[in-house]
Parts: C-alpha cells; structure tokens; sequence
C-alpha cells in the first residue's frame, strides 16, 4: 500500500488535518474541506470518503469502505474500526416510490431522509456491515460481519444480524490498554 505524501495530503484542502494522518493513493477523497481527520488515523486503498465527516484519533478505515457524510454528517470518535468493505450512509432516498429518486433528480422532486452518524469511542463494525442515517453506534459496542444497524445501539454490546440485534455484552478491558498505550506514547515523544 502506498500513502499520499505530506504535500500530497495538504494539497487536499482538508477542513483539518492531523499529526501521523495516512491516507491511501488508491482512496478516493471528496469534499476535503468539509473533512476534518485528527492525528494516527488512517484510511486505506479503494475507500471513498465524501461529505461532511470527522475522524478521530487512532481511527482504521480499512480497504473498500463507503463514508458517505453528505450534508448530515458522520463523526467517528478515537479509536475506531471500519473492517474491510463498512458502509456508512448520513442521507437516503425515498424507497416508497412517492418520490423520485437517485442523485441526478433535482430535489423538489425528492423526499431525502437526512440524519447524522455517530459511531463513539471504540466502535469496531465488522467486514462487510452497513449503518443507516441517523444511527448511533454508543461506546464499546462491535458489530459483527454483514450486520444491518438501522437503531441506536446501548454502550458495551455486541451487535450482529439483519437488522443488528445485541447479542451479548463487551468486555472494557480495552479502557486500561488504552491508558498503557497512550502512556507509551507519550513517553515515546519526550
């Protein structure tokens, strides 16, 4: 994998750009000055990331994911997972056929649901998942592979399924390797 250069990155016109930020020459970035990315986060090959997004510290946005923050908005806390081939929408047509419906149709002709996405601190969601506009991901929780997350989810739950359903509760032994992790960190800087 190769990584846009630090001209590269800032050529972009990002809204905000962070310390150690790795972005793939193979990603696909759109509406850069409506993207904020904080320091050591990541975004690998063939991800598109477009609208109005954040990005934490230490986030992974690993191959062939979908970020599409459009006007609502997505923001991924620190320390968060998208596995290979996640996809987070912040907008969605009409399906009901009361309306027209795709990209090329001019608004007064639509009835588009807008809703913002937030996926809080150590949110992991597994290969292939999809979330819907208007989701939180709380605290904690992991979605399985190919889930469907179309509700909220309560903090510390694992998440799996067609629509997502908690399965059972995740351990926070996560919080006192962070403390380490960062600590390491900083003394690695001093």
């Amino acid at each position: 994998m190769s990584y846009l250069t630090e001209q590269q990155l800032q050529s972009y016109g990002f809204k905000s750009l962070g310390r150690g930020v790795k972005i793939s020459d193979k990603a696909s970035i759109y509406d850069a000055s409506e993207i904020e990315i904080d320091d050591y986060s990541r975004i690998d090959d063939f991800c598109v990331v477009s609208g109005k997004v954040k990005i934490g510290k230490y986030n992974h946005i690993t191959p062939m994911c979908l970020v599409a923050g459009g006007v609502a908005g997505i923001i991924l806390e620190d320390f968060c997972t998208l596995a290979y081939g996640v996809k987070i929408f912040s907008q969605s047509d009409d399906y009901t056929g009361a309306t027209l419906a795709n990209s090329l149709i001019p608004k007064k002709y639509k009835n588009e649901f807008f809703s913002a996405v937030l996926l809080q601190r150590h949110v992991i969601v597994g290969a292939g998942s999809t979330i819907f506009p208007g989701v939180t991901i709380s605290e904690g929780c992991s979605v399985g592979a190919m889930a469907l997350v179309t509700k909220s989810t309560d903090a510390w739950g694992i998440y799996a399924g067609v629509p997502a359903k908690r399965i059972k509760e995740r351990k926070k032994d996560l919080l006192l390797l962070e403390v380490k992790f960062l600590n390491e960190r900083k003394n690695d800087s001093v």
